[in-house]
């Protein structure tokens, strides 16, 4: 995963509890996504050059992501079947090094993707076992599996030149997990220099341009806050909605969208967040 927690930090941002009907819709929806960005990343490989480097993964080439994201599926896959009880340690962590042509990482990709949703569908939104969010279960891997292979799959296609494209509330979710796990109070614990964000007077506005979404972030408190909202804030970020995802994973450079107010605080933030 893009992110790297404790064995248990505190619960996500309290809410209002959805109805069990609410949850499996949800997280019926998180695994369908594994499988579509899956198959997305894998038809970007058909054909491709797996060596060329990845601009947005310093260091990496088109298998070497791939590999990851095989290795982390299946990771979390295991997870979920075995129901463990403690996270694994870094020894039993998968290694995929299978070097091979396009058509075999992508046939191992394809497996691990249908492995970790068919293992999470078994087991439903409920399932508890470890996971880096407290009492986030399964519902937290089908989630988070989802954008984690999603944010990937735009990694690959940036690499070999392919277009891509986002259905808006899929992006709009994805900026909603993003808040929720970057505003946990745990990062202070691992990122400390994250203290550095809270002041007075800062908040961040985030408007889709192609949605009526809109989010603000408030740097104001003890805590990093976020809500769903169109309110004054002391900077905005105006771009469409998958623009404003990227941007915020570090996807997309924040000078490509339209920002306003305190441009200085929009690149202080997204300096010091750790997640993504």
């Amino acid at each position: 995963m893009t992110n790297t927690s404790p064995d248990r930090p505190p619960a996500l941002r309290a809410g209002a509890a959805p109805s069990a009907l609410g949850r499996r819709t949800r997280f019926d929806r998180h695994c369908a996504e594994i499988l579509a960005q899956t198959s997305l990343l894998v038809g970007h490989l058909d054909g491709a050059d797996v060596t060329v480097p990845v601009p947005t993964c310093p260091g990496w080439n088109v298998s070497q992501l791939v590999r990851h994201v095989d290795g982390g599926q299946r990771w979390a896959r295991d997870i979920v079947a075995t129901r463990a009880v403690r996270p694994p340690s870094d020894a039993a962590r998968p290694i995929w090094r299978q070097r091979g042509s396009p058509d075999t990482l992508s046939a191992s990709l394809t497996e691990a993707a249908a492995a970790l949703t068919s293992t999470l569908t078994e087991a439903g939104p409920d399932a508890q076992m470890w996971c880096p969010v407290d009492g986030g279960g399964s519902a937290f891997y089908a989630r988070r599996f989802a954008y984690e292979t999603a944010i990937h799959r735009v990694d690959a296609a940036l690499a070999l030149g392919a277009d891509y494209a986002f259905d808006p509330a899929v992006a709009a979710d994805g900026i909603d997990e993003w808040m929720e796990l970057e505003c946990m109070p745990f990062h202070f614990e691992v990122h400390p220099w994250m203290r550095e964000l809270l002041a007075p007077g800062r908040t961040i506005g985030l408007h889709a341009t192609d949605t009526d979404a809109h989010w603000l972030l408030d740097l104001t408190g003890d805590v990093i806050a976020w809500r769903r909202a169109d309110e004054p804030a002391a900077a905005d970020i105006r771009a469409s909605v998958t623009d404003l995802l990227l941007a915020i994973y570090r996807r997309r450079r924040v000078g490509g969208v339209h920002v306003t107010g305190d441009a200085k605080l929009v690149d202080f933030w997204l300096e010091r967040v750790a997640f993504g």
